[in-house]
């Protein structure tokens, strides 16, 4: 079962029916059927030049004014017509296919983008509400085009989602702060819309476009002529910081200043209230801490008040419930097991009830099991990794190779605490089983880790970014491979 949250848009007559309204685009809170069509068919891949359909889209843009909108970025300059005419063909490009990944089982010798990872434009920043990973592109963290090799970049952001794609994940783009000085040529559009083929939609349960402008509908209106209906269905447009955490915890996101600092100005010009969370007004529900308690309470509370109310127990109650069910030879089995999301609303239903110390059924759904196990590894107010052990776990991938066994033994048997060296210990037993199966379920240890990783460890500032996210995997990689020689006691 893949019940996965789906949103909806407004339809697209409505789209440009409000072109001159205040607001740039109809609201999440107002218009929910609109299906934007953003995947490519596959049959148009097929053509290295552009289909005569799209010049005769290019028809249909010019006719509007599109720099009067209120929040107009002033990029619409381009002769789109001649830079998707001229645009590379795939043979001199790249896809999925021809893109040169190095071996997994050896991430160090992976190509070196530090020329490119330091502007922070792209950051993986841990799991929503049902499990999925985040990752958000910030185009005011674009550098100038004077700075940037874009052909690095989207090789960049092909080695940066290919970690992830094989799993549910949500895209968040926010759009402020691209400008004429920093904005790829619609010719580089045309070549990563081509390079990022299925591989890398078919996963992608959302696409969040905050702050859209003008830009973003040309774009469309250009590509939607060779795109699917399929894909448009996951994007969202979000027009305010407010409506986007409805969706996810804002302050897990790493918002930048300047986006903020824009939404702020958006929403004092539209008469909209600014209530982010991220700037100093009303948190969304996600984030809002927890105002009680139940004394049968065990997701977003400590591991020691779990012992405390459950009569003492290490293992706490709901993991090991979710353990046993897995366990099972059909549940081991199960393709893509902890890569799939399940039913955001039964989730939190079941999360309520566990809380108020109810029994509950996982409707004999595996994925079920599986998104309440990691989301309450999640929701721990301290990581199981401990945020004392945070630097140390960072630093990893620095260690020399022959150091490494005798640091992470350390690190767990002597510096972990004794409870959460045991709960640790439990998971870890748990998913060498399913690495032993991964011939029919697909999760190896590196797919374990990158699923784990993020949950086992994080800093106290609750956010994690892309360049800590590497070390963290590959500490717990090392972990679920060396699980025999590590847990000893």
């Amino acid at each position: 079962m893949e019940a996965d949250y789906q949103p909806k848009f407004s339809p697209s007559r409505n789209l440009l029916a409000h072109h001159d309204s205040d607001e740039p685009y109809p609201s999440l809170s107002d218009y929910h059927d609109y299906e934007p069509n953003l995947e490519f068919d596959d049959t148009e891949l097929q053509h290295s030049a552009v289909d005569g359909d799209l010049a005769e889209k290019l028809v249909e843009v010019g006719g509007l004014d599109y720099l009067e909108s209120p929040v107009s970025d002033g990029t619409i300059e381009e002769n789109f017509e001649e830079e998707l005419v001229n645009a590379p063909t795939m043979a001199a490009g790249m896809d999925s296919l021809s893109y040169p990944f190095l071996d997994e089982d050896d991430p160090e010798d992976e190509e070196d983008f530090s020329d490119v990872s330091r502007y922070g434009i792209v950051d993986v920043v841990g799991d929503d509400t049902v499990g999925r990973k985040i990752i958000v592109v910030s185009a005011c963290k674009l550098p100038s085009n004077k700075e940037l090799d874009h052909t690095r970049l989207l090789r960049y952001l092909m080695y940066t989602l290919d970690k992830y794609v094989e799993q549910d994940y949500s895209l968040v783009y926010f759009h402020h702060g691209l400008t004429s000085k920093n904005k790829p040529p619609l010719s580089w559009l045309w070549q990563a819309y081509r390079a990022f083929d299925r591989k890398y939609k078919k996963n992608l349960k959302a696409l969040y476009l905050v702050h859209p402008t003008n830009f973003i509908r040309v774009v469309w209106h250009l590509f939607r002529a060779v795109i699917s209906a399929k894909f448009g269905r996951k994007v969202m447009y979000v027009n305010y910081l407010q409506e986007l955490s409805q969706h996810l915890d804002l302050d897990q996101l790493c918002i930048p200043q300047a986006v903020i600092e824009h939404d702020e100005r958006t929403a004092l010009r539209n008469n909209r209230s600014s209530s982010s969370g991220v700037s100093g007004v009303t948190p969304s529900p996600a984030s809002s801490p927890v105002q009680s308690r139940f004394i049968t309470q065990q997701f977003g509370v400590s591991l020691q008040f779990i012992k405390d109310n459950h009569g003492g127990e290490v293992i706490p109650p709901i993991m090991r419930q979710c353990i046993e069910f897995l366990s099972q030879p059909d549940a081991l089995e199960t393709e893509g097991l902890f890569r799939r999301s399940a039913n955001v609303t039964l989730v939190r239903e079941l999360q309520a009830k566990v809380n108020q110390g109810e029994s509950i059924d996982f409707h004999s759904d595996v994925h079920i099991a599986a998104v309440l196990l990691k989301t309450f590894l999640r929701e721990l107010e301290e990581p199981l990794m401990t945020f004392d052990l945070y630097d140390e776990i960072t630093q990893f991938q620095a260690l020399p190779r022959d150091d490494r066994p005798k640091q992470v033994k350390i690190l767990i048997l002597e510096k972990l605490p004794e409870d959460n060296y045991q709960i640790l210990k439990y998971l870890v037993q748990f998913l060498s089983k399913v690495m032993d199966r991964c011939d029919l379920n697909k999760m190896t240890s590196s797919n374990l880790a990158v699923v784990f990783g993020p949950n086992l460890v994080w800093a106290q500032t609750g956010q994690l970014s892309l360049s800590n996210i590497g070390p963290i995997n590959m500490f717990t990689d090392f972990v679920l491979t060396h699980h025999e020689s590590i847990f000893i006691i």
